[in-house]
Protein backbone atom coordinates (compact mmCIF):
# COMPACT_ATOMS: atom_id res chain seq x y z
CA UNK A 1 0.00 0.00 0.00
CA UNK A 2 1.25 3.46 -0.90
CA UNK A 3 2.55 5.43 2.07
CA UNK A 4 3.30 2.38 4.22
CA UNK A 5 6.83 1.22 4.96
CA UNK A 6 7.33 -2.52 4.64
CA UNK A 7 9.48 -4.22 7.28
CA UNK A 8 12.60 -6.11 6.19
CA UNK A 9 11.92 -9.76 5.39
CA UNK A 10 14.20 -11.09 8.17
CA UNK A 11 11.90 -9.53 10.78
CA UNK A 12 9.23 -12.03 9.75
CA UNK A 13 11.52 -14.98 10.54
CA UNK A 14 9.67 -16.92 13.29
CA UNK A 15 12.92 -18.39 14.65
CA UNK A 16 14.40 -14.92 15.09
CA UNK A 17 11.29 -13.70 16.87
CA UNK A 18 11.24 -16.74 19.18
CA UNK A 19 14.92 -16.29 20.05
CA UNK A 20 14.44 -12.60 20.80
CA UNK A 21 11.47 -13.40 23.02
CA UNK A 22 13.45 -16.14 24.76
CA UNK A 23 16.30 -13.84 25.70
CA UNK A 24 14.09 -10.94 26.78
CA UNK A 25 11.65 -13.16 28.66
CA UNK A 26 14.38 -14.93 30.63
CA UNK A 27 16.07 -11.63 31.45
CA UNK A 28 12.76 -10.17 32.64
CA UNK A 29 11.91 -13.32 34.59
CA UNK A 30 15.29 -13.14 36.32
CA UNK A 31 14.68 -9.50 37.26
CA UNK A 32 11.21 -10.25 38.65
CA UNK A 33 12.41 -13.28 40.62
CA UNK A 34 15.32 -11.33 42.13
CA UNK A 35 13.02 -8.40 42.88
CA UNK A 36 10.59 -10.75 44.65
CA UNK A 37 13.29 -12.47 46.70
CA UNK A 38 15.11 -9.31 47.80
CA UNK A 39 12.78 -8.40 50.73
CA UNK A 40 13.28 -11.87 52.19
CA UNK A 41 17.04 -11.59 51.75
CA UNK A 42 17.30 -8.11 53.28
CA UNK A 43 15.11 -9.05 56.24
CA UNK A 44 17.43 -11.97 56.94
CA UNK A 45 20.57 -9.84 56.56
CA UNK A 46 19.35 -7.09 58.87
CA UNK A 47 17.92 -9.52 61.41
CA UNK A 48 21.31 -11.19 61.80
CA UNK A 49 23.29 -7.93 61.40
CA UNK A 50 25.45 -9.30 58.59
CA UNK A 51 27.63 -6.29 58.06
CA UNK A 52 31.25 -5.44 58.81
CA UNK A 53 31.60 -4.49 62.44
CA UNK A 54 34.14 -1.71 61.85
CA UNK A 55 34.88 0.68 58.96
CA UNK A 56 37.86 0.16 56.72
CA UNK A 57 40.96 1.88 58.08
CA UNK A 58 43.88 0.71 55.93
CA UNK A 59 44.59 0.58 52.20
CA UNK A 60 45.73 -2.39 50.17
CA UNK A 61 49.39 -1.57 50.89
CA UNK A 62 48.73 -1.64 54.63
CA UNK A 63 48.96 2.11 55.21
CA UNK A 64 46.37 4.14 57.08
CA UNK A 65 43.61 5.63 54.94
CA UNK A 66 43.29 9.41 55.02
CA UNK A 67 40.69 10.39 52.42
CA UNK A 68 38.37 7.36 52.42
CA UNK A 69 37.08 7.69 56.04
CA UNK A 70 35.93 11.25 55.36
CA UNK A 71 33.31 10.03 52.90
CA UNK A 72 32.53 6.59 54.29
CA UNK A 73 31.50 6.94 57.90
CA UNK A 74 30.89 4.26 60.50
CA UNK A 75 27.15 4.66 59.90
CA UNK A 76 27.61 3.25 56.40
CA UNK A 77 29.02 0.04 57.85
CA UNK A 78 25.56 -0.76 59.23
CA UNK A 79 24.57 -1.84 55.73
CA UNK A 80 24.70 -5.62 55.16
CA UNK A 81 26.89 -7.39 52.64
CA UNK A 82 25.78 -10.47 50.66
CA UNK A 83 23.60 -8.55 48.19
CA UNK A 84 25.68 -10.29 45.52
CA UNK A 85 23.81 -13.52 46.31
CA UNK A 86 21.10 -12.23 44.00
CA UNK A 87 23.39 -11.95 40.97
CA UNK A 88 24.38 -15.62 40.97
CA UNK A 89 21.72 -17.52 42.90
CA UNK A 90 18.85 -16.11 40.83
CA UNK A 91 20.37 -16.92 37.37
CA UNK A 92 21.14 -20.40 38.68
CA UNK A 93 17.54 -20.80 39.90
CA UNK A 94 16.20 -19.58 36.56
CA UNK A 95 18.39 -22.09 34.74
CA UNK A 96 17.26 -24.96 36.98
CA UNK A 97 13.58 -23.97 36.79
CA UNK A 98 13.43 -23.95 33.00
CA UNK A 99 15.63 -27.04 32.73
CA UNK A 100 13.09 -28.95 34.84
CA UNK A 101 10.17 -27.45 32.92
CA UNK A 102 11.79 -28.56 29.65
CA UNK A 103 11.14 -32.15 30.71
CA UNK A 104 7.44 -31.45 30.17
CA UNK A 105 6.36 -32.28 26.64
CA UNK A 106 5.57 -28.68 25.72
CA UNK A 107 7.66 -26.87 23.13
CA UNK A 108 7.66 -23.47 24.88
CA UNK A 109 9.28 -24.89 28.01
CA UNK A 110 11.78 -26.81 25.91
CA UNK A 111 12.67 -23.65 23.99
CA UNK A 112 13.16 -21.61 27.17
CA UNK A 113 15.71 -24.05 28.57
CA UNK A 114 19.12 -22.42 28.14
CA UNK A 115 21.35 -24.91 29.96
CA UNK A 116 23.65 -26.33 27.31
CA UNK A 117 27.06 -27.96 27.56
CA UNK A 118 28.54 -25.98 24.70
CA UNK A 119 27.37 -22.52 25.82
CA UNK A 120 26.34 -22.18 29.46
CA UNK A 121 27.88 -24.93 31.60
CA UNK A 122 31.24 -23.18 31.80
CA UNK A 123 29.83 -19.68 32.48
CA UNK A 124 27.71 -21.12 35.28
CA UNK A 125 30.72 -22.95 36.71
CA UNK A 126 32.76 -19.73 36.72
CA UNK A 127 29.88 -17.73 38.18
CA UNK A 128 29.07 -20.14 41.00
CA UNK A 129 32.61 -21.22 41.91
CA UNK A 130 33.87 -17.64 42.09
CA UNK A 131 30.79 -16.56 44.03
CA UNK A 132 31.24 -19.32 46.60
CA UNK A 133 34.82 -18.19 47.23
CA UNK A 134 33.54 -14.64 47.63
CA UNK A 135 30.81 -15.86 49.97
CA UNK A 136 33.43 -17.36 52.27
CA UNK A 137 35.30 -14.06 52.23
CA UNK A 138 32.13 -12.10 53.05
CA UNK A 139 31.32 -14.42 55.95
CA UNK A 140 34.82 -14.03 57.36
CA UNK A 141 34.65 -10.25 56.97
CA UNK A 142 31.38 -10.14 58.88
CA UNK A 143 32.72 -12.46 61.57
CA UNK A 144 36.03 -10.58 61.64
CA UNK A 145 38.15 -13.63 60.90
CA UNK A 146 41.02 -14.09 58.46
CA UNK A 147 44.14 -12.04 57.92
CA UNK A 148 42.70 -9.51 55.50
CA UNK A 149 42.20 -5.97 56.76
CA UNK A 150 38.80 -5.91 58.43
CA UNK A 151 38.57 -9.70 58.32
CA UNK A 152 38.17 -12.08 55.39
CA UNK A 153 40.48 -13.98 53.10
CA UNK A 154 43.85 -12.42 52.44
CA UNK A 155 44.38 -10.82 49.05
CA UNK A 156 46.93 -13.52 48.18
CA UNK A 157 44.42 -16.27 48.89
CA UNK A 158 41.71 -14.63 46.83
CA UNK A 159 44.10 -14.10 43.92
CA UNK A 160 45.27 -17.70 44.16
CA UNK A 161 41.71 -19.04 44.14
CA UNK A 162 40.86 -16.80 41.19
CA UNK A 163 44.00 -18.13 39.48
CA UNK A 164 42.70 -21.69 39.97
CA UNK A 165 39.34 -20.81 38.44
CA UNK A 166 41.14 -19.23 35.48
CA UNK A 167 43.37 -22.30 35.14
CA UNK A 168 40.38 -24.66 35.06
CA UNK A 169 38.69 -22.45 32.48
CA UNK A 170 41.80 -22.23 30.32
CA UNK A 171 42.34 -25.99 30.41
CA UNK A 172 38.71 -26.61 29.52
CA UNK A 173 38.83 -24.25 26.54
CA UNK A 174 42.12 -25.68 25.28
CA UNK A 175 41.61 -29.42 25.81
CA UNK A 176 37.83 -29.91 25.82
CA UNK A 177 36.69 -27.22 23.41
CA UNK A 178 39.99 -27.28 21.46
CA UNK A 179 40.21 -23.50 21.21
CA UNK A 180 43.69 -22.41 20.17
CA UNK A 181 43.15 -19.15 18.30
CA UNK A 182 42.27 -15.59 19.22
CA UNK A 183 40.16 -13.38 17.02
CA UNK A 184 41.36 -9.85 16.32
CA UNK A 185 38.60 -7.60 14.90
CA UNK A 186 39.25 -6.52 11.30
CA UNK A 187 42.40 -8.67 11.21
CA UNK A 188 41.45 -12.29 11.72
CA UNK A 189 42.49 -15.20 13.92
CA UNK A 190 45.95 -15.63 15.39
CA UNK A 191 47.21 -18.99 16.60
CA UNK A 192 48.13 -19.20 20.29
CA UNK A 193 48.40 -22.94 20.81
CA UNK A 194 49.20 -23.82 24.43
CA UNK A 195 49.66 -20.11 25.19
CA UNK A 196 45.86 -19.97 25.17
CA UNK A 197 45.84 -21.31 28.75
CA UNK A 198 48.07 -18.65 30.37
CA UNK A 199 46.34 -15.97 28.31
CA UNK A 200 42.98 -17.11 29.69
CA UNK A 201 44.37 -16.96 33.23
CA UNK A 202 45.79 -13.48 32.62
CA UNK A 203 42.43 -12.16 31.41
CA UNK A 204 40.68 -13.75 34.39
CA UNK A 205 43.06 -12.08 36.85
CA UNK A 206 42.88 -8.74 35.02
CA UNK A 207 39.08 -8.79 35.02
CA UNK A 208 39.00 -9.57 38.72
CA UNK A 209 41.34 -6.65 39.42
CA UNK A 210 38.61 -4.44 37.98
CA UNK A 211 36.38 -5.60 40.81
CA UNK A 212 37.64 -2.65 42.85
CA UNK A 213 34.84 -0.73 41.14
CA UNK A 214 32.55 -1.97 43.92
CA UNK A 215 32.99 1.06 46.14
CA UNK A 216 30.01 3.37 45.65
CA UNK A 217 26.29 2.67 45.88
CA UNK A 218 25.09 1.49 42.47
CA UNK A 219 28.41 1.88 40.67
CA UNK A 220 29.34 -1.80 40.27
CA UNK A 221 25.75 -2.84 39.57
CA UNK A 222 25.30 -0.38 36.74
CA UNK A 223 28.70 -1.21 35.25
CA UNK A 224 28.24 -4.98 35.25
CA UNK A 225 24.64 -4.83 34.01
CA UNK A 226 25.84 -2.82 31.01
CA UNK A 227 28.76 -5.17 30.34
CA UNK A 228 26.67 -8.35 30.47
CA UNK A 229 24.01 -6.69 28.35
CA UNK A 230 26.64 -5.85 25.74
CA UNK A 231 28.02 -9.38 25.65
CA UNK A 232 24.51 -10.77 25.52
CA UNK A 233 23.99 -8.70 22.36
CA UNK A 234 27.21 -10.02 20.84
CA UNK A 235 26.29 -13.61 21.69
CA UNK A 236 22.84 -13.19 20.16
CA UNK A 237 24.18 -11.89 16.85
CA UNK A 238 26.69 -14.71 16.78
CA UNK A 239 23.86 -17.23 17.09
CA UNK A 240 24.77 -18.24 20.66
CA UNK A 241 21.22 -17.89 21.93
CA UNK A 242 21.68 -19.87 25.16
CA UNK A 243 24.73 -17.79 26.04
CA UNK A 244 22.78 -14.62 25.27
CA UNK A 245 20.05 -15.88 27.58
CA UNK A 246 22.63 -16.51 30.30
CA UNK A 247 23.87 -12.92 30.00
CA UNK A 248 20.28 -11.69 30.08
CA UNK A 249 19.49 -13.57 33.29
CA UNK A 250 22.64 -12.23 34.95
CA UNK A 251 21.89 -8.69 33.78
CA UNK A 252 18.29 -9.00 34.95
CA UNK A 253 19.37 -10.12 38.42
CA UNK A 254 21.92 -7.29 38.60
CA UNK A 255 19.25 -4.73 37.67
CA UNK A 256 17.04 -6.01 40.50
CA UNK A 257 20.02 -5.73 42.84
CA UNK A 258 20.65 -2.23 41.51
CA UNK A 259 17.07 -1.22 42.29
CA UNK A 260 17.83 -1.73 45.98
CA UNK A 261 21.49 -0.65 45.81
CA UNK A 262 21.05 2.89 44.51
CA UNK A 263 21.65 5.52 47.22
CA UNK A 264 20.97 4.92 49.99
CA UNK A 265 21.92 1.29 49.48
CA UNK A 266 19.88 -1.36 51.27
CA UNK A 267 22.78 -3.78 50.96
CA UNK A 268 26.18 -4.11 49.29
CA UNK A 269 27.20 -6.61 46.63
CA UNK A 270 30.21 -7.90 48.53
CA UNK A 271 32.83 -10.32 47.26
CA UNK A 272 30.26 -13.03 46.58
CA UNK A 273 28.96 -10.87 43.75
CA UNK A 274 32.23 -9.50 42.39
CA UNK A 275 34.12 -12.82 42.54
CA UNK A 276 31.27 -14.51 40.70
CA UNK A 277 30.71 -11.91 38.00
CA UNK A 278 34.37 -11.39 37.03
CA UNK A 279 35.28 -14.98 36.03
CA UNK A 280 31.85 -15.45 34.44
CA UNK A 281 32.46 -12.34 32.34
CA UNK A 282 35.85 -13.72 31.29
CA UNK A 283 34.28 -16.98 30.13
CA UNK A 284 31.56 -15.16 28.19
CA UNK A 285 34.16 -12.97 26.48
CA UNK A 286 36.12 -16.03 25.35
CA UNK A 287 33.05 -18.04 24.30
CA UNK A 288 31.95 -15.19 22.03
CA UNK A 289 35.53 -14.95 20.72
CA UNK A 290 35.37 -11.26 21.59
CA UNK A 291 37.89 -11.07 24.39
CA UNK A 292 39.90 -8.30 22.73
CA UNK A 293 36.95 -5.91 22.95
CA UNK A 294 36.59 -6.61 26.69
CA UNK A 295 38.85 -3.63 27.56
CA UNK A 296 36.45 -1.44 25.56
CA UNK A 297 33.16 -2.84 26.84
CA UNK A 298 34.56 -3.08 30.35
CA UNK A 299 36.45 0.20 30.23
CA UNK A 300 35.26 1.16 33.71
CA UNK A 301 36.93 -1.96 35.11
CA UNK A 302 40.13 -1.05 33.24
CA UNK A 303 40.14 2.52 34.53
CA UNK A 304 39.44 1.46 38.11
CA UNK A 305 42.13 -1.23 38.13
CA UNK A 306 44.69 0.99 36.39
CA UNK A 307 44.14 3.79 38.90
CA UNK A 308 44.99 1.46 41.80
CA UNK A 309 48.07 0.06 40.07
CA UNK A 310 49.37 3.51 39.12
CA UNK A 311 48.74 4.82 42.63
CA UNK A 312 50.65 1.94 44.24
CA UNK A 313 53.58 2.25 41.81
CA UNK A 314 53.80 6.01 42.27
CA UNK A 315 53.76 5.71 46.07
CA UNK A 316 56.33 2.93 45.96
CA UNK A 317 58.87 4.48 43.62
CA UNK A 318 58.20 8.22 43.79
CA UNK A 319 56.79 8.53 47.33
CA UNK A 320 53.86 10.57 46.07
CA UNK A 321 50.25 9.96 45.05
CA UNK A 322 48.86 10.51 41.57
CA UNK A 323 45.26 10.56 42.77
CA UNK A 324 43.81 11.97 45.97
CA UNK A 325 42.45 8.48 46.61
CA UNK A 326 42.24 5.22 44.71
CA UNK A 327 40.33 3.59 43.06
CA UNK A 328 39.60 6.61 40.93
CA UNK A 329 35.95 6.99 41.94
CA UNK A 330 37.19 7.95 45.41
CA UNK A 331 39.47 10.52 43.79
CA UNK A 332 36.45 12.33 42.38
CA UNK A 333 34.73 12.08 45.77
CA UNK A 334 37.78 13.73 47.32
CA UNK A 335 37.54 16.51 44.74
CA UNK A 336 34.06 17.29 45.98
CA UNK A 337 31.84 15.40 43.56
CA UNK A 338 28.72 13.94 45.23
CA UNK A 339 28.80 10.15 45.11
CA UNK A 340 25.67 10.00 42.94
CA UNK A 341 27.30 12.28 40.35
CA UNK A 342 30.37 10.02 40.20
CA UNK A 343 28.17 6.94 39.82
CA UNK A 344 25.92 8.30 37.08
CA UNK A 345 28.75 9.81 35.05
CA UNK A 346 30.61 6.51 35.22
CA UNK A 347 27.43 4.78 34.05
CA UNK A 348 27.29 7.07 31.02
CA UNK A 349 30.92 6.31 30.16
CA UNK A 350 30.28 2.59 30.56
CA UNK A 351 27.21 2.62 28.30
CA UNK A 352 28.96 4.55 25.52
CA UNK A 353 32.00 2.26 25.73
CA UNK A 354 29.74 -0.81 25.61
CA UNK A 355 28.05 0.45 22.44
CA UNK A 356 31.43 1.06 20.81
CA UNK A 357 32.69 -2.35 21.91
CA UNK A 358 29.65 -4.17 20.53
CA UNK A 359 30.02 -2.32 17.23
CA UNK A 360 33.72 -3.24 16.98
CA UNK A 361 32.98 -6.89 17.81
CA UNK A 362 30.18 -7.25 15.27
CA UNK A 363 31.80 -5.24 12.49
CA UNK A 364 35.07 -7.10 13.06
Amino acid sequence: MVGQTQLPQYLYDPFLIINVLKVFFLGSFSFCLAFFLTPFLTNFLYKHKLWKKSPREKSIDGKKLEIFPKFHTEKETKVPRFGGLLVWVVPLLVGIIFFLLSKIDFWIFQKLNFLSRSQTWLPFFALVSGALVGLVDDILQVKGGGKYIGGGLSLKKRLFLMFLIGLIGGLWFYYKLEWQTLHIPRVGDIYLGALYIPFFILVTMATYSGGVIDGLDGLAGGAFATIFGAYGTIAFFKGQIDLAAFCATVAGAILAFLWFNIPPARFYMGETGIMGLCPALTVVAFLTDSVLVLPIIGILLVIESASVILQLLSKRFFKKKIFLAAPIHHHFEAKGWPHYKVTMRFWVIGIIAAIVGVAVALLG
